[in-house]
């Protein structure tokens, strides 16, 4: 027999058995849609980080008084010291905020060629009303100075930045998100510049509308307030730790822009030679880095979810495979007394059961894919298509065929065709 009037056998075999195939496609196929879902969605919320991080520039790197706490489950990554005494000592020597006194010193004596600016967080459920209009208490506010635009990736909607003077002297004026400026204004938010806002019932003068940044991971980007960064130590938030900004002009002069600004802290925080920095210093793009790095925990449980499941299908599968030999048993007798060697008929059972597993692993990408993806439209991102999972999944897939069809194939092989032929 040709190889194609085999595989046309095995096909026309596989398709004459719909409820025993669709019951194995449906276990190899839950497979697969667990393994590359899962991937799709983590792929999904790495490129939601890279853009969420994307903005505030690569050439760009922050002071703070502590690492930023980003992790999933149970990976604590953030720290990589090997020696649990060097480890509790790093993690002691962290936690003295950032003062606003220090804050200063460090622009005033920061020479390097670098746009610096001080920004504090304020507040996560500030309200904000315009007459008889108001926001939820839920909106984000934050301190800054002329520079937080630039550092944070913002873009004016309407209005003008703040001024040094007005951050310097405290002014009562404000940056409204878009999001807060459109429910307070409904007749649009350019309207907002210039009118007389009420921040926890403070009066702040609207100076400008930031520009539109979506949400990430369901939190509006756009659901904020600016102030002037004394202006925050002095009505909302007095005892808060202040971060410092730093965008160097050049990319490649980050790490020593970096240097120096260790440097230039350490001097400030008045630490000696033999004492450990109290602060962190942390690359933008290192962020993203960071929060995709913690994912890796969801990526081996999903090889390991699949893993399970696809050995599951493979036991089915060869069950179904040797039922099946049974009950063709006087085919293959058939077959074998017109001249069909049993290498033929090895070949016809394997191809029985890769091609239940291939559809199974069409069927499983498929769903997968479209799974993954509506976790995509959630974060607003682009569609996501694994390729390298795709095609380990079909090899994944193939392999199990392979081996779940094997002893079955062999088993068939060995019949002798007239004890084949009296079967009954």
């Amino acid at each position: 027999m040709k190889t194609t009037d085999v595989f046309s056998l095995a096909y026309r075999t596989v398709k004459g058995n719909k409820l025993r195939t669709a019951l194995t496609v449906a276990i190899i196929a839950f497979g697969i849609m667990a393994l590359i879902g899962i991937i799709t969605a983590i792929k999904a919320m790495n490129q939601k980080f890279t853009e969420s991080f994307s903005t505030m520039g690569a050439s760009g790197f922050t002071i703070r008084f502590k690492e930023r706490n980003i992790h999933f489950g149970n990976n604590n990554s953030d720290l990589k010291v090997t020696k649990k005494s060097n480890r509790k000592e790093k993690k002691s020597s962290l936690g003295k905020s950032i003062t606003i006194d220090e804050a200063e010193a460090f622009v005033n004596n920061y020479h390097f060629d670098a746009q610096v600016g001080i920004s504090t967080f304020a507040s996560r459920n500030a309200i904000v009303n315009f007459g008889t209009r108001k926001t939820t208490p839920n909106v984000f506010l934050f301190g800054g100075d002329e520079s937080y635009l630039a550092l944070n990736g913002f873009a004016l909607q309407a209005g003008r930045n703040f001024t040094r003077q007005e951050v310097q002297s405290a002014a009562n004026v404000c940056l409204l998100g878009f999001d807060v400026a459109k429910r307070l204004f409904k007749a649009g938010v350019e309207k907002a510049v210039g009118n007389v806002v009420r921040l926890n019932g403070t009066p702040y003068r609207v100076i400008a509308v930031l520009g539109s940044r979506g949400s990430s991971f369901g939190f509006s980007r756009d659901n904020i307030v600016v102030l002037g960064y004394r202006n925050v130590k002095r009505n909302i938030s007095p005892n808060g730790s202040f971060v410092i900004g730093v965008m160097v002009s050049d990319l490649r002069q980050v790490e020593e822009g970096m240097g120096e600004a260790e440097g230039t802290f350490r001097s400030v925080r008045k630490l000696n030679t033999t004492e450990e920095s109290n602060f962190v210093l942390d690359r933008n793009d290192s962020v993203a880095e960071k929060a995709m790095n913690s994912l890796s925990f969801l990526t081996i449980s999903a090889t390991v979810i699949g893993m399970i499941t696809l050995i599951g299908a493979a036991i089915g599968l060869m069950n179904i495979m040797l039922v099946s030999v049974t009950e063709r048993t006087k085919e293959v007798g058939l077959i074998k007394a017109i001249g069909g060697r049993s290498g033929t008929v090895r070949f016809q059972f394997l191809s029985e059961a890769v091609i239940i597993s291939m559809v199974g692993a069409l069927f499983g990408i498929v769903l997968g894919v479209g799974v993954g993806n509506l976790f995509s439209l959630v974060l607003h991102t682009g569609f996501v298509v694994p390729w390298n999972w795709v095609f380990l999944g079909i090899l994944i897939c193939t392999v199990v065929g392979l081996a779940a069809g094997l002893y079955p194939a062999v088993k068939a092989g060995r019949l002798n065709p007239i004890e084949a032929l009296r079967y009954e």
